[in-house]
């Protein structure tokens, strides 16, 4: 099976949802292992990147099937448990361990779970807490000695490799006098599979929450905490150990990220990233720079620099070191990415280019929301009018170029 009749099944499938219109099946094609890439990246977050409740529906009725084709569960049990732990609960037991699962992506852990975490330490004075996920997102709160680390890892491989996690998470939670806290995380496939008993589970449905609502994701969490948990007014927040880059950087400086996590359609076509980088130099302010994950996008961030001709520090290291790095900055600019929620909880001044995004709604939660906080909504991804509006963004925060 070619991946690319894999993605028009799966692009296939998402238009249809998208009209009201879901298939009553899922093929079972999309659920074999050269699929996998095109059933997550196309089909499960195309249906939760627009945070519409009818297309949650539509992806529990899918994927459940999609579990059922690998697992043998039946698909109408998990359709009916899923329908239960959805709906908000007020959680009144007071147990010796708190897990609350990663949701896997870094900017999704700053913006969504790190609120929950901050509502669990005020809630459950004496429980030991724990961020159930990958190492590398622990690092961002592995300063916060009220937060320990269950490690688990996620794969991006197959179907099965992927729901692999849930059963290592379900060893984790086997213990009887604690609760599980789930941001709609990846670990449970957004809540469909179970890995505890379901009164010790507490589901934040983040793509349906709100539904009402133009809120941010920060925003819904924190209702969310306090209707769930009795805490109100969490808000995100990281705990990183300050490092120092192989080049030292002079402060006052300006971050920068140009990542887009395998997201093409979040850039904005060239000559942009090169004009940018031109316009932050002028400035006169030190740039710092991250190379990203390496390769192709490395490879993009030294190519834009080397023309643009400014002199810039690269940041190559871990994305907890360069948290900490933005935390000490004087701005932050980048593309809708984990860069920008790191500005946002830290209170950086940030200029946030926010392009690719399938429906407002999307625009809508995970835009950064603070007084020092502009958002340049690309609906036209045009290299000179986004230019010119970074240049306005800029000095409306007194950084003119």
């Amino acid at each position: 099976m070619r991946s690319t009749s894999c993605r028009e099944i799966a692009e296939d499938i998402l238009r249809r949802c998208v009209a009201g219109k879901p298939p009553k099946y899922l093929p079972r094609t999309l659920t074999e292992d050269p699929c996998a890439p095109a059933l997550f990246s196309v089909l499960v977050e195309g249906l939760a990147d627009r945070f519409e409740p009818s297309l949650c529906d539509a992806y529990v009725r899918l994927f459940s099937q999609a579990i059922a084709q690998v697992t043998g569960t039946d698909p109408s049990a998990l359709v009916s448990r899923y329908e239960w732990v959805r709906r908000p609960r007020k959680l009144t037991a007071n147990p010796k361990r708190v897990f609350v699962l990663s949701r896997i992506t870094l900017g999704a852990d700053v913006a969504v779970t790190s609120v929950l975490l901050a509502a669990a330490k005020q809630r459950f004075k004496r429980a030991r807490i724990a961020l159930a996920g990958p190492q590398k997102n622990y690092e961002l709160f592995a300063k916060d000695a009220r937060i320990h680390h269950a490690r688990v890892d996620y794969g991006r491989g197959t179907l099965r490799e992927r729901l692999a996690a849930a059963e290592e998470l379900k060893a984790l939670v086997a213990e009887p006098d604690c609760v599980v806290i789930d941001p709609d995380s990846r670990l449970t496939q957004l809540g469909l599979l179970p890995v505890c008993p379901d009164d010790r589970y507490y589901l934040f449905e983040s793509r349906a929450y709100g539904a009402e609502s133009d809120k941010s994701l920060p925003e819904l969490a924190s209702d969310w905490a306090a209707e769930t948990l009795g805490i109100a007014g969490a808000k995100p927040y990281i705990a990183v150990a300050a490092v120092k880059a192989a080049a030292p950087i002079q402060a006052p400086y300006i971050t920068v990220s140009l990542g887009v996590g395998e997201n093409p359609a979040k850039r904005v076509a060239d000559p942009f990233e090169e004009q940018l980088l031109a316009l932050l130099a002028k400035t006169e302010l030190p740039i710092c720079i991250d190379k990203g994950a390496g390769g192709a996008e490395a490879e993009r961030v030294e190519r834009a620099v080397e023309r643009s001709g400014a002199t810039v520090t690269f940041w190559e290291g871990s994305f907890a070191g360069f948290a900490s790095v933005i935390a000490a900055s004087k701005l932050y600019v980048g593309y809708d990415s984990a860069g920008q929620h790191i500005a946002a909880a830290c209170g950086v001044p940030l200029i946030s280019i926010f392009a690719g995004f399938p429906a407002p709604r999307m625009f809508e939660r995970w835009r950064p929301v603070g007084p020092n906080f502009q958002v340049i909504r690309v609906d036209r991804p045009d290299a000179a009018e986004t230019i010119e509006r970074v240049r306005e963004a800029l000095a409306r925060a007194d950084f003119p170029a």
